[in-house]
């Protein structure tokens, strides 16, 4: 079993975490790490936990700089908030199955006394499964960070100090209200503490805190205690009453404001990670490129809070800029000009950011991504920067939607190559059809011709003359089925390349249908063919098209029935339209052929009279013929049996001038 264990490790792909710091020498650490995984071939993930202890502006420097060589050197890097960092970088390190751990190791040393476990040995705690790398950091490195209870501290606006006065002010007189009804002054000191926790939750950062509960004491000892209106007190417990009150309210507040700051955090990561759910699903119904680049654009404006500048790869080069804004303001002058396009043209030709707070074009007004997949680049966007950076979990969700920008615009792409390579190929498909069903059907014909011909040629006064105006006869016949499939094949290449137009006007229909009947083959003699239309039926059509329309038609039906069947043909106003109907009462057409009667090059099961084979063109042909009017073309059965074809055009108005 062990041995199998062993085998099913080196066989799992390997994942290279490394974490992420403001020390000088974690760069060397991502950079062992990142060798590491280039020798294991194996995915490499950098990781920062943020919490509440803020870097200095120059630590902060120096974290930035980090994230950013990670970044260069081929490094996911992911950003997570927690208080307990150890924590945290196992959690991750176990559902993103991480098989390695490079952390660096710093000389401090910890107090005897007072000192907790290192974050090393809390990770060794925490991931016991996980190889863990401990790298020395290249000298003693203390984190320079801000007090927790004092980071990011700003000064109480105007609003938070009447906050203060009012709520104390209040809570004073609810103490004397308390003192006149007797009650004991533990009631009162709970009153203050509890105005000290109303203030946290009204006001801003911990001055407001710390000064409320330094306040609320001074207040209880000078208005509340005996003597009044002094500090002096004549208890001998008061002192530690005023200490205890004192503890009391500032750790009141200050956990009041740290819950608050934590309800901040969690909102601003589920509004980051809403971004991410909403930008998936939209893309997931995006279609083009265009809309791709736009939800993306929109949905990083609405994450950053500004506007957004997208160039979208135009063959080899960039399209024209766009401007992206969810508060649709208007930086087109600043963002859109000339300089900031070379940067964005730098970004596409060489695959990597550059811009502002990078050493390529630092000048720029605007931070450039590029949005690709591999080597394939779709597009630049630029991100505007200001004082209000972005910060690194803001970076991360950042590249996280560029990722899903770049991958639907990659599926977009190869969908769009699919489509083209299947379009392809069915035209290939229906020219080799075509270009087998000439090879195979027009021999029969030209044959014949030939043969005849020759027979003619060499033979002509040996023959009488009932048997030269037979193979006259023959020779016509071929030579009128030759000259209807070349019509036909003319007038489906003009459709398909649209180049067929209209040419529209106001037409009898029974003197169309007697053009049609009158280009009928000889032997439609051996067909009944009756014609019925209402007088005075006028048309819009275009009057050589429909004629073909009907020609094929009716030649179907002579071709596909036996000698002596009827044919029909018939027109009659229907609404707004003339219904035109060629019917027949010959075997019909089976059910299982009816659904592919109208594709091109489907010729079906039935046999025509003289054994030559139809194209499979010509109802393809009268469907589009009809689809371009505007009309219907549908089969039906002819009830007892036969088939119909009906299809419909629209009528025209007659005009009488008085």
């Amino acid at each position: 079993m062990s041995a199998q264990k062993i085998i099913t490790n080196i066989e799992k792909k390997q994942h290279i975490l490394v974490c992420l710091s403001a020390s000088p020498s974690n760069e060397k650490i991502v950079q062992t790490a990142a060798k590491m995984a280039k020798v294991l071939d194996a995915r490499f993930t950098a990781i920062y936990v943020q919490n509440d202890f803020a870097l200095t502006e120059s630590d902060q420097k120096k974290l930035d700089n980090n994230i950013q060589f990670a970044e260069n050197i081929g490094a996911d890097v992911v950003t997570v908030h927690g208080e307990d960092v150890a924590m945290q970088i196992a959690e991750y390190a176990r559902l993103s199955d991480v098989t390695k751990i490079v952390i660096g190791q710093s000389n401090a040393k910890r107090s005897r006394i007072w000192g907790g476990y290192t974050l090393t040995e809390k990770l060794i705690a925490y991931a016991p499964d996980i190889d863990i790398h401990i790298i020395p950091d290249a000298g003693f490195y203390k984190k320079s960070r801000k007090s927790s209870l004092f980071a990011n501290t700003q000064l109480p606006t105007v609003q938070d100090v009447l906050t203060v006065c009012g709520v104390l002010a209040l809570c004073t007189a609810i103490g004397f209200l308390f003192l006149h009804l007797g009650f004991n002054d533990t009631n009162i000191v709970t009153v203050y503490i509890f105005g000290v926790l109303v203030i946290s939750a009204l006001t801003k950062g911990y001055v407001c805190s710390i000064a409320s509960s330094l306040l609320s004491v001074f207040l209880f000892g000078f208005f509340l205690t005996e003597p009044h209106l002094s500090l002096k007190t004549y208890a001998v417990g008061y002192p530690v009453t005023f200490a205890v009150m004192l503890a009391s309210s500032i750790l009141t507040g200050t956990l009041a404001s740290k819950l608050k700051k934590h309800a901040k955090l969690s909102a601003q990561a589920a509004f980051r990670m809403q971004i991410l759910f909403d930008t998936d699903r939209l893309l997931q119904k995006a279609k083009g490129s265009e809309e791709i680049l736009s939800i993306t654009c929109m949905q990083l404006s609405k994450l950053l809070d500004r506007c957004i500048a997208a160039y979208k790869a135009d063959k080899s080069s960039l399209s024209k800029g766009q401007i992206f804004s969810e508060k649709g303001t208007d930086d087109t002058e600043r963002i859109l000009n000339d300089s900031e396009r070379k940067v964005a043209e730098w970004v596409y030709k060489n695959g990597r950011c550059a811009g502002a707070s990078t050493s390529h074009f630092s000048n720029a007004e605007c931070l450039y991504f590029s949005i690709r997949i591999e080597k394939r680049i779709y597009g630049v966007i630029g991100i505007p920067m200001d004082k209000n950076s972005a910060d690194s979990f803001e970076n991360s969700v950042l590249l996280s939607v560029l990722n899903e920008c770049a991958l639907a615009m990659d599926n977009a792409h190869n969908a769009a190559e699919k489509e083209k390579a299947a379009d392809f190929a069915k035209s290939e498909q229906l020219r080799a059809d075509l270009l087998r069903s000439i090879s195979h059907d027009l021999r029969t014909p030209l044959c014949s011709i030939s043969g005849n011909a020759d027979t003619l040629l060499h033979n002509s006064d040996c023959l009488d003359e009932d048997t030269k105006h037979r193979i006259y006869t023959d020779i016509y016949d071929d030579s009128e089925w030759l000259t209807g499939v070349v019509e036909n094949l003319l007038y489906v290449t003009r459709l398909n390349d649209g180049r067929l137009k209209l040419n529209l006007s106001d037409q009898l229909a029974d003197e169309v249908i007697a053009e049609a009947v009158s280009h009928l083959c000889r032997k439609s003699a051996e067909h009944t063919i009756t014609v019925q239309c209402e007088d005075l039926l006028l048309v819009r059509m275009d009057a050589q098209l429909i004629i073909q329309v009907l020609v094929n038609l009716i030649d179907n039906a002579i071709k596909y029935t036996p000698a002596g069947s009827k044919i029909r043909i018939s027109a009659q106003k229907q609404g707004n339209y003339a219904m035109f109907n060629v019917s027949d009462n010959g075997n019909g057409i089976p059910d299982d052929v009816k659904p592919h009667i109208f594709e091109m090059f489907y010729t079906g099961k039935n046999k025509i009279s003289d054994s030559r084979r139809s194209f499979g063109l010509g109802l393809t042909l009268c469907k589009s013929i009809i689809d371009a009017h505007g009309g219907n073309l549908e089969l039906s059965d002819n009830i007892p049996h036969g088939c119909s074809f009906k299809f419909n055009l629209p009528i025209s108005e007659v005009t009488l001038n008085e």
